[in-house]
């Protein structure tokens, strides 16, 4: 057993201990009750729920949770910047706004305190994290939270990180491949697809993923809904596991993996409820939009804040004996487009491309649904063309029984090879120069 592989398996087992530290979820449901009394004090301070609460005073207790309107991002919007803002000024650590494409700014902040909580629920990585770990952060640092939680919660358990951000110019793909094999890089933490796009980079200079990186552990991925078939996929062409997260930048860390493949959410941390979408219904469990109260932000408290995440929740037991809730996200378009008389969406679709043999090399992928028709384009070689698309389009006909049509494409048409193999230009401002010399991009970082 290697040193990594005996850290990975004291870790689960530290996780599987401090999961099973009540009897059950009712023991689990009094626990929450005795931290919701200060959540609500502090939310009695924050403008925003003061004006909600109203003359009914403060709530106490959880039966009064659920009387209260849910919380909404425009809730969020409208109050922006500090109509949220619960603590004086003077205390907080960090501001930030999430990503997505309103237009308006969706504010988030957290005091020192709410860090040691936030820090404490990302960490929690069946693999582990340690000071041993050289791990690359590859989501975005500008605003989100993301790329700060993944640094500060790394840094909490003594990890050397490399801040590599993916929204850089300073960054491409290529660099991204040379920093995880010049550096060793042991764990790294993205989106599902940055992964296939470091893999597919990496194959176009001749290395092959699963083999020439020696040092990777596991490949930390969240920020976007992900199919059992891609992330086994992921898993096979780096030959290490796939650890999935589930949050956002209102809440931090919502739910992570067990050594099962299995999201739990974080129940001792905060209150889940699902909300059918169409009777507005309100249970613990079943598929719907995700509705969270976290119990540990100071800061900015959310009462029943309403993430519009399609999602199934279980309280059935896991294989892996942590007590604690399941999760499946399903996505905001989980519930799909409609193609002839069926309804269609992005994980279905995504399970049945990534069932096609991994001899193919099919990773990349688009999808349109059409009134009467189911348009797949995939990126394929010359010589699996002809099998891929005869044998996707039989498979996408046998599991939703509408017309297809699947439009093979040569590689590089839906991510260009030059996108994955270039450098950028990126140089500091310049207002002065020689007379052989471009002054085209004077004051520009580009």
């Amino acid at each position: 057993m290697t040193l990594a592989t005996t850290r990975t398996s004291d870790h689960a087992t530290a996780l599987r201990t401090e999961f099973t530290g009540w009897s059950d979820l009712s023991e689990l449901a009094d626990r929450q009750d005795a931290q919701l009394r200060t959540t609500f004090e502090w939310a009695a301070r924050s403008p925003f729920y003061r004006a909600r609460f109203g003359t009914a005073g403060i709530p106490r207790t959880r039966a009064d949770l659920t009387r209260l309107e849910p919380t909404t991002k425009q809730d969020l919007r409208d109050n922006h910047p500090f109509g949220m803002l619960a603590v004086e000024r003077r205390r907080l650590a960090t501001y930030h706004e999430s990503s997505g494409s309103a237009g308006e700014p969706t504010p988030s902040y957290y005091t020192t305190e709410d860090w040691v909580d936030l820090n404490e629920r990302y960490a929690r990585k069946w693999t582990g994290i340690t000071a041993d770990d050289t791990f690359l952060v590859r989501t975005p640092y500008a605003l989100m939270v993301t790329g700060h939680l993944a640094q500060s919660a790394a840094r909490s358990r003594g990890a050397t990180v490399v801040p590599g951000d993916n929204r850089s110019l300073a960054m491409p793909y290529s660099r991204v491949v040379r920093v995880l094999r010049d550096l060793g890089v042991t764990l790294s933490w993205s989106l599902p697809t940055e992964t296939l796009l470091w893999a597919k980079s990496a194959e176009l200079t001749g290395l092959e993923p699963g083999r020439d990186f020696a040092g990777l552990r596991a490949l930390f991925v969240g920020g976007e809904p992900l199919s059992t078939a891609r992330k086994a996929r992921i898993s096979q062409l780096w030959n290490v596991p796939v650890v999935e997260e589930y949050g956002s930048t209102e809440t931090g860390s919502l739910a992570g993996e067990c050594p099962e493949g299995v999201l739990h959410l974080w129940a001792d941390r905060a209150i889940f409820e699902v909300a059918d979408p169409v009777t507005g219904e309100i249970r613990d469990s079943g598929r719907g939009t995700l509705v969270v109260t976290p119990l540990y932000r100071e800061a900015m408290p959310l009462l029943r804040y309403d993430l519009a995440d399609d999602v199934e929740v279980s309280t059935e037991p896991c294989a892996c004996g942590w007590r604690l809730p399941t999760v499946r996200v399903l996505g905001r378009a989980a519930f799909g487009y409609p193609v002839a008389d069926r309804l269609i969406d992005q994980n279905s679709v995504e399970e049945v491309v990534f069932a096609l043999p991994a001899e193919y090399g099919v990773v990349f992928w688009r999808g349109r649904a059409l009134a009467d028709e189911l348009q797949v384009q995939v990126e394929v070689s010359e010589r699996h063309r002809s099998a891929v698309t005869a044998e996707l389009d039989s498979l996408l006909r046998a599991r939703f029984g509408v017309p297809v049509r699947v439009l093979p494409l040569e590689p590089g048409s839906l991510v260009p090879e030059s996108t994955l193999t270039g450098t950028a230009d990126v140089v500091k401002p310049r207002s002065f120069f020689g007379p052989e010399e471009s002054w085209d991009k004077a004051l520009l970082y580009c």
